[in-house]
């Protein structure tokens, strides 16, 4: 069965192609001075949508009438992007009379970063721009063992570095300004329980007059460090033999060596997926699109939901 997947959740139009085997996986992403407009973003979308499916058709050596399903991201994202995604996924499977599937955005994350790295049953660090959960399957769910309180691990980024005159997206800039930093300065470290919160430290960074690279270095530790307390507690609760990070801001190396050496301590493997996967891109939807219509799953309805949590969804695939 050859799947067709499209992501639209936020600033990336993605396109993939999966048929047990990477075919293509194109995409086309929005870019700002500062965040997300988006409408702005939905209509960058719009503009761009038939020559990404095109490049991944041709990437993938098909046309549209080989295609046997498609998946849309349904949800969580922008309203006005989730829309553009679902509005072409379900045209092109009414046009040629194929099944869609609706697919929650952080499950694709994590089951193409399970393919990607023949994970079996990891616990789960997912770290993007809104999202910031540890979780773990247990019963046929993923469960949350903590998330953020307030705003994403991403978007806590994206703030503190417009606020020091970065790019968006900030997290890369920092990282480099980061390796750069000499000293450390303490800052707010808000773990509650299980959960983060990043508001107040944000905000305090925000107004610190420390040196730009000390600043960085000593925002993205005291940020990754929160993180990696509470997957630690949550691996040694688990007790489960493998790590896993996931989502756009896995691609910090940072984050990936302290995490690794904290799974390495506990005696558990770790993973990180490919960069082409932890970015937002449509090759996640298409796989986990494919993996529910094998197993004969349906999500509720083809309306997107903005606020759509990771364990609100059944996991029987």
């Amino acid at each position: 069965m050859i799947c067709l997947g499209i992501e639209s959740t936020a600033h990336t139009f993605g396109v993939g192609v999966f048929d047990g085997k990477a075919r293509a996986n194109e995409k086309a992403v929005y870019r700002t001075m500062g965040g997300i407009h988006p409408r702005e973003a939905s209509q960058f979308m719009c503009t761009h949508a038939a020559e990404v499916a095109e490049a991944a058709l041709e990437k993938a050596g098909i046309g549209l009438g080989d295609v046997d399903a498609f998946a849309f991201a349904q949800g969580p994202g922008l309203g006005p992007c989730l829309r553009v995604g679902a509005a072409v996924g379900q045209a092109l499977a009414g046009y040629y009379g194929k099944p869609v599937v609706g697919v929650n955005h952080c499950v694709a994350h994590i089951d193409v970063g399970k393919w990607n790295r023949k994970a079996r049953d990891p616990l789960v660090a997912y770290v993007s721009g809104a999202n910031t959960q540890i979780l773990g399957l247990n019963g046929g769910r993923y469960r949350v063992y903590g998330e953020t309180l307030d705003i994403g691990m991403g978007n806590a980024l994206d703030v503190f570095g417009r606020s020091i005159g970065l790019e968006f997206p900030a997290g890369p800039a920092i990282e480099k300004l980061a390796a750069k930093g000499k000293k450390f300065h303490f800052l707010p470290y808000s773990v509650k329980g299980m959960d983060l919160a990043f508001a107040g430290l944000v905000t305090a960074a925000s107004k610190s007059k420390i040196p730009r690279a000390d600043l960085c270095h000593s925002f993205q530790e005291t940020v990754f460090a929160m993180l990696v307390e509470v997957s630690e507690r949550a691996l040694a609760h688990t007790k489960k033999e493998e790590l896993m990070l996931v989502g756009g801001v896995a691609q910090n190396k940072r984050l990936g060596a302290m995490l690794s050496q904290m799974a390495e301590e506990h005696g558990a493997k770790f993973f990180v997926p490919e960069n082409q996967y932890n970015a937002d891109n449509g090759l996640m939807i298409a796989l986990t699109g494919w993996k529910m219509l094998r197993a004969k799953v349906r999500q509720g309805g083809l309306k997107t939901n903005q606020k759509w949590r990771t364990d609100e969804v059944a996991i029987a695939w």
